[in-house]
């Protein structure tokens, strides 16, 4: 970087931050409009984007359904944060902090509101008795890796993914810092997988799908096109792990859970049932109306 920032003595917001996202950012909370959330017909309803924290939770949805939990069924509706979606009365009532995804448990009185990601697959892990282990060291392990991921990613999303995809310009400080740092996790990651199938050991979790959302999708390609930088090849204990979870049908249905991006057959905007996959992707939708 050429030029030396020196901040001032009280920052204020005087601008815009810049970078693909500048219109959304801002340093207050609350609602800037009145917007209700809608409801469907399932107990769970989902309100989200299929960005990294969205797919954890309906890949975790979506295994539960293929395990035969039917209370899992849920509906998701589309959180366009381009659109500033989460900014509306109703979304923030469901979550205060205005990330997604946020879901509404109708099944209770009143219902109940979860929001952070690593908190609903925790929610739902308890709530079906699936995906955590029961064994006190495995469940441990697997909440030791959960929140690895909860206070990690923040480095890799908001950190490299930032200032390498997203910020106006590639500054040379940060993004050298942040991808030490991303290589320093998926080093983390790599040691562990080479000496264990999955997070927690031998057994799928909450904890595989918190991580693969990020770090999966990353060395697999799916994030800021910056695999060759980073020398994703190297990591093969990772990529390992992540081709075996992404080959689950679960997943890859969950992928494509309000996604608003990408190629149309891949995206599936609303998710009101099952049968919405073969019916309701975007593709067919434009070629019905066209």
């Amino acid at each position: 970087m050429s030029d030396t920032y020196t901040p001032p003595k009280v920052w204020t917001w005087d601008q815009e931050s810049g970078g693909r996202f500048a219109s959304i950012n801002r340093p207050i909370a609350g609602a800037t409009h009145d917007k209700d959330l809608e409801v469907g017909k399932h107990p769970l309803q989902l309100y989200s984007l299929a960005t990294p924290n969205g797919v954890k939770v309906t890949v975790m949805l979506e295994e539960l359904l293929a395990l035969g939990h039917e209370g899992a069924e849920y509906d998701a509706w589309l959180i366009n944060i381009g659109e500033g979606d989460q900014f509306g009365s109703g979304f923030v009532a469901a979550n205060p902090n205005s990330k997604i995804p946020a879901m509404m448990d109708h099944s209770t009185a009143p219902p109940t509101r979860v929001f952070e990601s690593g908190s609903i697959l925790l929610y739902l892990a308890e709530k079906f008795g699936a995906f955590l282990p029961t064994d006190h060291g495995a469940r441990t392990e697997c909440m030791n890796w959960l929140f690895w991921q909860m206070g990690s990613a923040p480095y890799l999303g908001g950190g490299f993914g930032h200032f390498y995809a997203y910020a106006p310009e590639k500054w040379e400080y940060p993004v050298n810092r942040f991808a030490m740092e991303t290589k320093r996790q998926l080093d983390v990651l790599d040691r562990h997988l080479a000496e264990n199938a999955y997070m927690a050991g031998e057994e799928y979790s909450i904890a595989d799908m918190a991580i693969w959302a990020w770090y999966g999708q990353l060395v697999l390609g799916r994030l800021y096109d910056a695999g060759e930088f980073l020398d994703v090849e190297s990591y093969k204990n990772v990529l390992r792990w992540a081709r075996e979870i992404d080959a689950r049908p679960a997943v890859s249905r969950g992928r494509m859970v309000n996604r608003a991006f990408g190629e149309l057959h891949t995206q599936l905007r609303e998710r009101h049932d099952a049968e919405d996959f073969e019916t309701k992707t975007q593709d067919k939708i434009e070629s019905e109306t066209a």
